[in-house]
């Protein structure tokens, strides 16, 4: 095997463009020294007493962590639309289209002063033509899916501004 190898080429190359990152200061986001560190186990999420906000609140639980010191309170707003995606010939309603908006305000816990806030939207679907029960279960997924998507966003978000936020 000789260094005109593309395999082995594409090998080298790979190696130096991780010693190029290592010498930048990347740091994976969920590792040791990565922004998320930072808000794991530290943030409480407030939620309005909704459905809504219950999918959303315990989402972002499950990646965010059960709060063992409060350092963060995370006040989330969540919106849910549903909308007519597909109409038969017959004028019957064979999928919807749910839609989500959730406005974010993580606040310093002790001064309240504002770290990072917006606005995500996403949507998702779900097919109403396979009975009653299925269709509502449907939804109910679709629902969760939502719940998922807005989470992961907001989360998303968060991490880029983890940054200027101190690690545990």
């Amino acid at each position: 095997m000789s260094w005109s190898d593309p395999g082995r080429r594409s090998l080298l190359l790979a190696g130096l463009a991780g010693l190029g990152l290592s010498g930048c200061g990347f740091a994976p986001a969920y590792g040791p020294r990565g922004g998320a560190a930072a808000l794991r186990g530290t943030v409480t999420v407030d939620a309005p007493a909704t459905l809504e906000g219950y999918r959303l609140r315990e989402r972002l639980l499950d990646r965010l962590g059960t709060p063992t010191e409060a350092r963060y309170v995370l006040g989330v707003e969540p919106t849910e639309t549903s909308e007519q995606a597909a109409i038969s010939a017959d004028g019957v309603t064979t999928r919807y289209r749910l839609v989500g908006t959730a406005d974010y305000l993580l606040r310093d816990a002790a001064t309240g002063t504002e770290l990072a806030a917006g606005t995500v939207d996403g949507f998702t679907g779900y097919s109403a033509t396979l009975g009653t029960v299925a269709s509502a279960s449907a939804e109910e997924d679709a629902r969760d899916r939502l719940a998922v998507l807005l989470a992961e966003l907001i989360l998303t978000r968060l991490i880029a501004a983890a940054p200027g936020l101190s690690a545990p």
